[in-house]
């Protein structure tokens, strides 16, 4: 038997390892089309925004633009890290999304180590087998974007944290925590929702820790160990105060606060007028977890309510250490308390909540932003099966004939939470594999022509205005502007004052026309249609329209306060809808 477990589990890996390469594969591809989360920006723009740092200071010498969009301002780890490596494999999309591809091969390593500490081999490579077969993360964690380096350094700070009453010195592992937490913040500010997730963590296990309860009252903690948790608290907090105020000092004496600020205005958007606004969006951030998984999500969501209703239905406390067998009656009826007083359950349903509560507050839920929550989803549904069905060999069981075990209700659940999540991982693997094996290379080979296009009939200065222009850079090096964003400065107040100090010879827009682009433009230039280039699948951005941008007679300058300037005007020539 022993044999064959072997022979099951290095099967079982190998199919792991060969799901998780496919992610590697065809990384110029676009993200792939027709897929349930065609809407999301994230394929259009996210990428180059968060590289065009790196990008800037490799092609043009100076990472910052001013009065154009820079993030880097307030989350730099990810473009300087996209700087480093073009030192080795110059600017390419291919560099920067296979730099994420290794953070999600690390997301995996991690994952592993820390579903470990809390059961058996099997459960851990449940949730690897979810993960790496799951077409939406095949789908995001191949993007260049921040959430797959968020979610190793989130998982980098669970290992630590729940491994805390394991260290000789708990106090420098805290510290440790609160370095970790700042590069999340400075990856991506959304981070700070999942500090309730790293403070559950880390003070659950020192409190259940056998070593700390000695000396203390039933149920609680001695003298020394409430004060090694304040300790270890203060110490994360001490840590994350130094370095994140460190970089907010530097932030300020080079001068860009303002930069820094404007990331923060730029995802602030208008809330609804009615009062009950917020229920509104909290249904569609909860809705939207069925982005990730329409079997999956609901399945978390079905063992949480039942450990709840297991909890309730227990009156018996464990206790302070916890350490109750799930083979025991006693174990197995607490099932429900035990699993949501692991520190791991806990914290993934805390970093769960809190990323909902951060939509809900935004209230414009994107498919990409449930990436980190997609990874805590998969970890409740392998952990509450194995809470379920418990930690013995129950095929073994089963084959001497130790069936009665099998007819406990919480051992059926478990079962159809094995069996569910099998038909998940069924239907997910058939999708991740056709995804896979048809690359497609429309963005890519678009922004290719356009270029080229472009080079071929010169217009003024070879610069490109484009919400999707830090995109077109990362793949085809051409220089560009953002239209949708502009940092205000006493140079640079506006698009129109942007694009006076620029002098832009191109602007590349999907679809249509905006009139508000349109009035910005106008104070400067009209505009001629010259070329169209079909890419991706979404049907309101799916072509990308080219235009030569023509100064006015005489170097007139137009004040958009004088007339209305988001009209077509006689000199215009294009076809697109103005809407």
């Amino acid at each position: 038997m022993k044999s064959s477990k072997r022979w099951y589990y290095a099967v079982w890996l190998v199919l792991i390892g060969a799901f998780a390469v496919l992610h590697a594969l065809h990384l110029r591809a676009d993200f792939p089309n027709h897929s349930p989360w065609a809407m999301d920006w994230a394929k259009y723009t996210d990428e180059g925004w968060y590289a065009n740092a790196a990008v800037r200071a490799h092609l043009l010498g100076n990472w910052y633009l001013q009065g154009d969009f820079n993030p880097a301002a307030a989350v730099p780890v990810w473009p300087f890290l996209e700087w480093v490596l073009f030192f080795l494999t110059g600017v390419t999309v291919q560099a920067a999304r296979g730099l994420a591809i290794a953070f999600f091969f690390l997301s995996l390593v991690l994952s592993y180590t820390l579903l470990r500490t809390r059961g058996p081999r099997w459960m851990a490579l449940l949730a690897l087998t979810l993960v790496v077969t799951s077409p939406f993360l095949y789908c995001f964690s191949r993007l260049a974007i921040l959430e797959p380096m968020l979610t190793v350094l989130t998982l980098g700070a669970l290992n630590l944290a729940v491994r805390l009453p394991a260290f000789r010195r708990p106090v420098w592992a805290s510290a440790g925590i609160g370095v970790l937490f700042t590069l999340m913040m400075l990856t991506k500010t959304t981070a700070l929702f999942l500090l309730p997730s790293l403070g559950w963590a880390m003070v659950l296990p020192l409190w259940r820790s056998r070593r700390l309860t000695l000396g203390g009252p039933q149920g609680g903690l001695g003298r020394l160990g409430r004060r090694l948790i304040l300790r270890c608290v203060w110490a994360a907090a001490g840590a994350f105060t130094l370095c994140y105020g460190l970089w907010m000092a530097l932030v300020v004496h080079l001068g860009l606060l303002t930069d820094y600020e404007y990331l923060f205005f730029v995802n602030k958007y208008p809330k609804p007028k009615q009062f009950f606004w917020p229920l509104i969006s909290l249904w569609w951030s909860l809705h939207g977890g069925l982005w990730v998984d329409h079997i999956l999500v609901p399945l978390a969501a079905l063992v949480l309510v039942a450990a709840v209703l297991a909890w309730r239905r227990t009156g018996a406390l464990l206790p302070a250490a916890g350490n109750l067998s799930a083979n025991s009656s006693l174990g197995r009826s607490g099932w429900g308390r035990r699993l949501l007083l692991d520190p791991v359950v806990g914290a993934s349903l805390l970093a769960i909540g809190g990323y909902v509560l951060f939509m809900t507050y935004q209230d414009h839920p994107q498919p990409r932003y449930y990436t980190v929550l997609a990874f805590f989803s998969f970890f409740v549904v392998a952990q509450g099966a194995h809470a379920l069905v418990g930690e013995a060999d129950t095929a073994g069981e089963f084959l001497n004939g130790k069936r009665g075990v099998h007819r406990e209700p919480s051992r059926w659940l478990g079962w159809s939470v094995l069996g569910l999540a099998g038909l998940a991982v069924g239907i997910n693997g058939a999708a991740t594999l056709d995804y896979a094996t048809h690359p497609e290379y429309t963005f890519v080979d678009a922004a290719a022509r356009m270029t080229r296009y472009i080079d071929e009939h010169p217009n003024g200065k070879r610069l490109l205005l484009s919400v999707s222009g830090d995109e077109i850079a990362l793949v085809s090096h051409l220089p560009t502007l953002n239209d949708l964003f502009v940092t205000p400065s006493p140079a640079i107040p506006d698009l129109a004052a942007k694009l006076g100090y620029y002098q832009p010879g191109w602007y590349a827009t999907w679809n249509v026309l905006d009139p508000g682009m349109l009035e910005d433009i106008h104070s400067h230039y009209f505009v001629e249609q010259v070329a169209r280039f079909r890419a991706f699948d979404d049907p309101g951005r799916n072509v990308l329209v080219l235009f030569k941008l023509h100064p006015w007679p005489g170097g007139q300058v137009y004040d958009p306060a004088d007339q209305d300037l988001g009209i077509r005007f006689p000199e215009d020539k294009f076809d697109i809808p103005l809407q």
